[in-house]
């Protein structure tokens, strides 16, 4: 879902918002490189549009959902709400800055004059609630992120009567819990556990409206703690939520005496399970399913097999246990990254806690190629961090000399 919403002013001009419109479409008449840019990441119809007369409702529309809003007329009542100060918009947009800014006396205030805003919803196009706002996640990106004291916000919203199982229009169908779970601000803030404890003390479903639960997003998110976390507190768990948490009791529950997956799981959860075992270092999961003919070498959507995602995760044992067993070192993910080359990108860009020099040091141990350009790669990221970068360089180096 793009989150990536421009923000209004305080005091929106609906005027300007016309004329803009009506510039986006000359612009697109004469093949603007960044008018088409605009329209094709924010028109649901760009293609369409774009093969055919553009017309000004497509540069309205287009407009409309840079700013989160699903057509021209909500963002036009939207906008001349704001130009009222007590309208029930301008007073949800308050609260909501007010929320995830940590202005507790402010949205205490809001509540004490409109008790019916904290069921109010926002009328871009995912329809949070003020809670949602909790979750940093699934509206617009200005406004993800997590205070300090998101916990005592929550239940500033939570005893004025906010319902904690509202759902969203995000990613499908979200609630606050199961933002909060795949988020990464929470986490950051260090606050994820503790709100979705709050959450749950409340009354939160923690297997959602539907009964999908949030583990499975949440390892898909990069988010373990959360994950393990909900599993703890009696989240239902497939398959592939058990192998990701590391439950080798309950992976083991899903396969009969000969080995064959039971009627209650399927091979796609045992891979999806696999990959994050393997991301987790989860590594008497990895074996267990190995041992029951998980593919060592298969990949998802992205190309990016077990050993691909142990790279990314940091775990050097895994990574170990997975050569080991003869894993593949130059197949490629959609990005054109063999194992190696994960790990040199992972270097700058994934977890800061994890030193990825001794991962690359195995890789070429097992024999990983290192390819034509990687050093000249490797000396544009210097302005990074420079002492990994020469850390880096010095093994690569060192590794062609001897080679």
């Amino acid at each position: 879902m793009n989150t990536d919403f421009t923000p209004l002013p305080a005091r929106p001009n609906l005027e300007q918002y016309k004329k803009q419109a009506k510039d986006l479409a000359k612009a697109i008449d004469a093949n603007d490189a960044e008018a088409v840019r605009l329209v094709k990441k924010y028109h649901p119809r760009s293609g369409q549009a774009l093969d055919s007369k553009f017309a000004l409702s497509d540069a309205q529309l287009a407009i409309a959902r840079q700013h989160g809003f699903e057509s021209w007329p909500n963002f036009s009542k939207h906008i001349e709400a704001l130009t009222r100060e007590n309208s029930p918009i301008s007073k949800f947009e308050l609260a909501a800055d007010a929320i995830v800014t940590g202005d507790a006396a402010t949205l205490q205030t809001l509540l004490g004059e409109n008790p019916e805003l904290v069921r109010a919803r926002s009328t871009r196009v995912h329809r949070a609630t003020l809670l949602h706002y909790l979750g940093a996640n699934g509206f617009e990106d200005y406004r993800q992120k997590s205070p300090a004291n998101a916990v005592e916000i929550a239940r500033i919203l939570l005893d004025a009567g906010a319902e904690v199982d509202a759902v969203a229009e995000a990613y499908g169908k979200s609630t606050a819990l199961s933002l909060v779970a795949t988020s990464v601000h929470p986490k950051r803030a260090g606050v994820q556990i503790a709100l979705m404890e709050t959450l749950l003390d409340y009354g939160a479903d923690i297997d959602g409206p539907a009964g999908v639960g949030s583990v499975n997003p949440a390892l898909g998110n990069g988010r373990p703690e959360a994950a393990e976390f909900l599993a703890r507190r009696g989240a239902r768990l497939d398959l592939e939520g058990a192998a990701g948490v590391g439950r080798l009791d309950l992976v083991a529950s899903f396969f009969n005496g000969d080995g064959s997956l039971k009627a209650s799981a399927t091979r796609a959860q045992m891979n999806a399970g696999f990959l994050w075992a393997c991301e987790y270092g989860r590594n008497s999961v990895v074996e267990f399913l190995l041992q029951r003919g998980a593919d060592l070498n298969a990949a998802e959507n992205t190309g990016l097999t077990g050993l691909h995602w142990a790279v990314v995760g940091g775990q050097l044992d895994t990574i170990k246990l997975l050569l080991e067993r003869g894993a593949a070192l130059e197949t490629k993910n959609v990005y054109g990254g063999t194992a190696l080359g994960t790990a040199l990108w992972a270097a700058f860009h994934g977890d800061p806690g994890v030193d990825y020099v001794p991962i690359i040091e195995t890789l070429l141990d097992a024999g990983a190629e290192i390819r034509p350009g990687a050093l000249e790669w490797l000396a544009e990221q210097e302005g990074r961090t420079p002492s990994v970068t020469a850390r880096i360089a010095e093994v690569l180096r060192r590794r062609r000399a001897a080679s």
